[in-house]
C-alpha cells in the first residue's frame, strides 16, 4: 500500500447522467436508462480509470415531474449485484434507506454481496427525505428527520452486530470429525431496542471485508452526527472550498469525539464537471446542457428543496430564498445551500435553475482537464476533501472524458493510483478490516 496520502474517487452513475437535461442531448440513447449493457459499460470505464467505486442512489418513490427527465428506475442493489460479475476490482456502493428497510434483511443482503463480489461491497446509508415514499410502504405518515435519524442509529448498531455475529474462524469444515462449524463461534444478538427486536445471528458467515464499507450521505446536523458515529466515507454537497473546509473540520472533530480515527473517515464532496479543450469550449458545453433544461422540472425541484412554490414568479426576476425557519423543508442542508447562494449573489430565478441543473448544490467545475485537476488537488491538499464523488453530467461521455483526460494528470501529479494495489474496497480506501465487537452470547448457549 502506498505510504503517501492518495486521492479517492467514486463515480455517481445516474442513468444517462446527473444533469437534468442529459437525456435531451442528440447523442444520448434514452433506452440506456434500463439497459444493463449501458451500466456494464459505465462500470468498465470507471474500472479502467482505477476509481475506488461506483455508486448508485435510490429513490423508492416516483418523483414529481417524471415527464421532464429519466429517473432512477432500477433497484440499486440488484444493479450492483449484476455488475459485480463483470468487474474485478472496483467497489460497489448501493444506497438503501434505514426508514424503509429492516436491519436483518439489509445486513444479510450486503453480507452476501460482499461474498459475491469478493470484498467490494458498500452501503450508502440514507434515511429518505421524500415524504411520498411512506405511501409505498404501508405507512400512514413519513417520520420527521429526528425520528428517522434515531431509527437509523439503532439500525446501524444492529447491522454491525449482525455482521460481527460470526467469528472469522467459525467454519472449520472438519470432515473426519463431522463438524462443519464451531457453534461457539456464532453469536446471538438478542437485541431489544426502541425500533427493532432482532435475535440473530446472521446466517451469512463473516464476509471478506469483515463488514461492508459504510458510506453516509447527508450534511444536516443529525446527518453529521450519524456519520461521525458510524460512517467510513461521507458524501456531501459543498459548492465552494470554504464551505467544504468548514464541513471537513467539523465532521473530523465529531469523529474524534466519538473516539474514532478522523483519518479513517473519508470526506468526499460531489463534483460535477464540464471538460473542454479550452476553458471557453468547456463553458460552451455547459451552456449546451443548460439551454436544454426545462423550467417546469427545475421549479418542482426547487420547491422540493425549499418548500416554496416559485412557479408564479417571472424567470428573469431576482430571487432570494429565505433561510430555514421561515419555511418548512425536510432537505435542510440543501435548503441552506440554495439560501446561501441567493443571499450572496444577485441571481435571477432562471439563472438559479440553470445553476442547480447539474449538481443540485454540488461543486461545478468547467474547464480544461488541467483546470479540473487543479480544482481537485486544491481541495485535496487544503483540508477540504479526501477525494470526490464524481457526478458526470452525461453518461457515458462525461465519465469517459474524465477517465481519459483528467485521471492521467492526477496520476502524473502523484495523488492518484496508477493501478489497484489491493482487491477489496477497504484496501482501495485505505481502511482496515474492522475487529469484531460484540456484547452477545454464543449461539451454542441458546441451543442448549
Amino acid at each position: 500500500m502506498s505510504q503517501t496520502r492518495q486521492l479517492h474517487l467514486n463515480a455517481f452513475l445516474r442513468n444517462v447522467g446527473q444533469h437534468e437535461a442529459a437525456w435531451r442531448l442528440p447523442e444520448t440513447r434514452v433506452a440506456s436508462v434500463t439497459d444493463i449493457d449501458h451500466y456494464r459499460n459505465l462500470a468498465a470505464i470507471a474500472e479502467r480509470g482505477k476509481l475506488d467505486a461506483i455508486f448508485f442512489a435510490d429513490h423508492p418513490v416516483l418523483k414529481d415531474r417524471a415527464q421532464d427527465r429519466p429517473w432512477d428506475a432500477l433497484d440499486p442493489f440488484t444493479l450492483i449485484a449484476a455488475l459485480s460479475g463483470v468487474t474485478s476490482n472496483i467497489g460497489l456502493v448501493a444506497t438503501a434507506s434505514t426508514t424503509y428497510n429492516d436491519p436483518y434483511g439489509l445486513a444479510r443482503r450486503f453480507a452476501t454481496l460482499d461474498h459475491v463480489s469478493k470484498g467490494r461491497a458498500a452501503w450508502n446509508v440514507v434515511t429518505t427525505a421524500n415524504a411520498a415514499a411512506a405511501a409505498n410502504f404501508s405507512l400512514g405518515h413519513h417520520p420527521n428527520p429526528d425520528a428517522r435519524y434515531e431509527r437509523a442509529a439503532e439500525f446501524l448498531e444492529v447491522a454491525n452486530a449482525l455482521w460481527d455475529s460470526w467469528d472469522d474462524d467459525a467454519i472449520v469444515g472438519d470432515k473426519e470429525g463431522g463438524t462443519f462449524v464451531h457453534p461457539e463461534g456464532i453469536h446471538r444478538l438478542d437485541h431489544h431496542g426502541k425500533h427493532f427486536e432482532v435475535a440473530g445471528p446472521l446466517e451469512v458467515p463473516r464476509s471478506p471485508q469483515g463488514r461492508p464499507v459504510v458510506f453516509q450521505a447527508g450534511s444536516s446536523e443529525p446527518g453529521k452526527e450519524l456519520a461521525a458515529r458510524f460512517a467510513e466515507a461521507i458524501f456531501t454537497a459543498q459548492p465552494a472550498i470554504g464551505d467544504a473546509q468548514a464541513f471537513y473540520a467539523d465532521v473530523k472533530a465529531r469523529v474524534q469525539r466519538y473516539g474514532r480515527d478522523p483519518e479513517k473517515v473519508l470526506i468526499l464532496p460531489g463534483l460535477s464537471f464540464f471538460i473542454g479543450g479550452t476553458e471557453e469550449e468547456a463553458h460552451r458545453l455547459q451552456n449546451t446542457f443548460e439551454d436544454l433544461t426545462l423550467p417546469t422540472y427545475g421549479l418542482a425541484q426547487l420547491k422540493r428543496v425549499t418548500g416554496i412554490d416559485y412557479s408564479d414568479h417571472a424567470l428573469d426576476d431576482v430571487v432570494r430564498v429565505p433561510a430555514r425557519g421561515e419555511v418548512a423543508s425536510d432537505l435542510k442542508s440543501r435548503h441552506d445551500l440554495v439560501h446561501r447562494l441567493t443571499s450572496t449573489e444577485t441571481i435571477t430565478l432562471r439563472q438559479l435553475l440553470r445553476r442547480l441543473s447539474a449538481g443540485r448544490g454540488h461543486r461545478i467545475a468547467a474547464g480544461t482537464p488541467d483546470q479540473i485537476a487543479d480544482t481537485i488537488v486544491e481541495w485535496f491538499e487544503n483540508a477540504a476533501a479526501d477525494g470526490f464523488n464524481l457526478i458526470p453530467p452525461a453518461l457515458p461521455t462525461s465519465l469517459e472524458t474524465f477517465v481519459d483526460h483528467v485521471v492521467p494528470i492526477l496520476q502524473h501529479r502523484g495523488v492518484f493510483r496508477t493501478d489497484y494495489e489491493g482487491t477489496t474496497l477497504r484496501e482501495h480506501l485505505g481502511l482496515e478490516r474492522p475487529n469484531i465487537t460484540r456484547a452477545s452470547r454464543a449461539y451454542v448457549d441458546a441451543a442448549e
